[in-house]
């Protein structure tokens, strides 16, 4: 689940950035291109009165990457409003994960590991958001809503039928932006309403065609619940099923650098130590008052 995060490496990487600069930084975009009407997945974060649920879709960083923002885009109940957001960051398993898995669902081959890499969300500061409504009126031909995700054997459900609402785009800035190596990874944003209502993350077609970005592999779209927790189901083969399941993508984009070859993680942690060796000589330097501050 979300919580279980690696804050310390992210906090680390943020400190090594500041020494190893961004003057040599190229742009990084990646995009999966609009809705397609296929699919719609809920995803939101736990709250007191509502359980976890988790959809992720993939991207690869082809080097080091500074993310700085996102869009996505979903349904959204008209009269509902957003009270949070958070955008979590997996990687492939079997990364992260207890291995072998539980047994609890059909394969964990391609899909997000057990535990998210990490985290950004509204609620903690570390990333603002805005909406704008592209449709007041956008239809889904096929959805996975709460309570629609089980274990093996019974995973197959056919999905939960069309859903109607608003088409919703999300502009996401991340104030503490994600500092990523090269590897393969995916994108995970949830959103908490009001009143309950849920959240649908909507599908993208499938494979990325121009001007998406292109990736191979592209791996299909994964949902559980907090239910399934650590395991993890895809949303065309195991949910939706039938004789030729679909594969989905859903609907993000992401900006930001790619980040200059030396700034590795080793040298990111140099300049962490760097900047600690940094402050202590400074207050060395300080001239003596002859009183101290409490």
């Amino acid at each position: 689940m979300g919580r279980n995060i690696r804050y310390v490496a992210g906090a680390a990487l943020a400190a090594g950035l500041l020494i190893t600069g961004t003057a040599d930084a190229s742009p990084f975009s990646f995009s999966t291109n609009g809705p397609d009407g296929k699919m719609a997945t809920a995803t939101r974060p736990e709250t007191a009165s509502q359980f976890e649920i988790e959809s992720a879709d993939d991207f690869i960083a082809p080097g080091s990457v500074r993310i700085n923002s996102a869009t996505f885009t979903g349904l959204i109940p008209s009269g509902a409003s957003v009270q949070n957001v958070v955008v979590e960051i997996y990687r492939v398993f079997p990364n992260d994960s207890t291995v072998p898995p539980s047994g609890k669902v059909p394969t964990r081959n391609n899909s997000p590991s057990d535990v998210a890499l990490d985290s950004r969300d509204f609620a903690s500061h570390t990333l603002t958001f805005s909406t704008n409504v592209l449709d007041p009126s956008f239809m889904v031909l096929n959805s996975v809503t709460p309570g629609g995700i089980h274990p093996s054997p019974g995973q197959t459900t056919g999905g939960n039928g069309p859903q109607t609402g608003q088409e919703v785009e999300f502009d996401v800035t991340f104030t503490t932006p994600f500092l990523l190596p090269a590897d393969h990874y995916f994108f995970v944003p949830q959103v908490e309403l009001s009143d309950n209502s849920t959240f649908l993350w909507l599908s993208a077609p499938r494979p990325i065609v121009a001007p998406g970005t292109p990736i191979n592999p592209d791996l299909q779209s994964w949902t559980r619940d907090q239910f399934l927790d650590p395991d993890w189901l895809r949303v065309g083969m195991d949910i939706v099923g039938g004789d030729t399941p679909p594969a989905f993508n859903a609907v993000f984009s992401l900006e930001g650098e790619r980040v200059p070859a030396p700034a590795t993680v080793e040298l990111e942690a140099t300049g962490l130590l760097a900047l600690g060796a940094l402050s202590a000589l400074r207050r060395r330097a300080r001239p003596s008052t002859g009183s101290e501050t409490p």
